[in-house]
């Protein structure tokens, strides 16, 4: 029995240093096929623009070429060169802005992530809780998770309009649509993981007198840690793709001070707004109302 034991363990022992060299190579083709591709879409871009783009003026290192081709797609204006984007990263957004468009963009990306972990952890929340009012009663179960999956069948294109109207334009409608569109695969998921567990093991629990909150903590939700993963992995896209729309629908952009005659610096600093600008009327004073006019005397 000993020997058995040994040879097992002498033979984990030496499968282990192979499994270090196999994750390498398996992460080396990984990041080699990433950064291939990439080099083969710029390759595959100013070969497009070699055939049909602009003529190539380059007199600093001696580069003059004529295209063969007119596209309007490969124009320098439909589709600059790869290091005028790199360089346009660097130049200001704007006139008379310190910031830079590379600054804004990361700007801009960071917001809607922020606006993103929110809906992910709410969504996520929310499903999980659901999920273990329904595994524990079979009642609400059939009552109310009809509903749950037919609140998916409605675009959320066509309820993103409707989720402003209601919370306003501002953060709260693009996290609700960002939560809406997150807690649905982790409420099913989360279904199926809390009663994936051995019957077996829950009767052995209940034979302990083991209230059902032990039996939730110690049994049924470490089953369903695959199921969850799985879920939280298909959420955190929906929570990117549901705060997109809700800032496409919620007018969420990036604004700037206009600088004062009085300020002594010539620059202005960008911040995030949601909603209306604020100079903008209301929505209830949109309507031009022409003053009653009063009877000639």
């Amino acid at each position: 029995m000993s020997d058995g034991g040994a040879g097992l363990g002498l033979a984990a022992t030496a499968a282990s240093p192979a499994r270090g060299p196999g994750a390498i190579r398996r992460l080396t083709r990984t990041v080699a096929g990433i950064v291939g591709f990439f080099v083969l879409l710029a390759i595959a871009w100013e070969s497009f623009k070699f055939v049909g783009g602009d003529p190539w003026r380059y007199p600093e290192i001696g580069l003059f070429h004529d295209p063969p081709l007119r596209i309007l797609q490969a124009s320098d204006r439909q589709l600059p060169h790869l290091w005028d984007i790199a360089a346009a990263l660097f130049q200001p957004v704007q006139r008379n802005q310190a910031e830079s468009l590379g600054q804004f963009l990361v700007g801009a990306a960071l917001f809607t992530w922020q606006e993103a972990f929110i809906g992910f952890v709410l969504g996520a929340l929310i499903g999980l809780v659901l999920a273990s009012i329904f595994v524990h009663s079979r009642l609400l179960e059939r009552a109310f998770v009809p509903y749950v999956i037919a609140s998916q069948t409605i675009p959320i294109v066509a309820l993103a309009p409707i989720i402003v109207v209601g919370f306003g334009r501002g953060l709260v409608a693009v996290v609700f649509i960002a939560t809406y569109l997150t807690f649905f695969p982790v409420t099913i998921a989360a279904m199926r993981g809390l009663s994936s567990p051995d019957p077996r093991s829950v009767e052995l629990m209940r034979s302990y007198a083991a209230s059902r909150w032990a039996v939730y903590r110690k049994v049924r939700l470490p089953a369903s840690v695959p199921y969850l993963f799985t879920a939280l992995k298909v959420a955190a896209t929906a929570s990117i793709v549901g705060a997109i729309i809700g800032e496409a629908r919620a007018a969420c952009r990036k604004v700037w001070a206009a600088p004062s005659s009085t300020s002594t610096s010539s620059t202005s600093r960008g911040r995030r707004s949601c909603g209306r600008p604020s100079s903008s009327r209301p929505w209830w004073a949109s309507r031009s109302i022409s003053p009653s006019r009063s009877p000639s005397r």
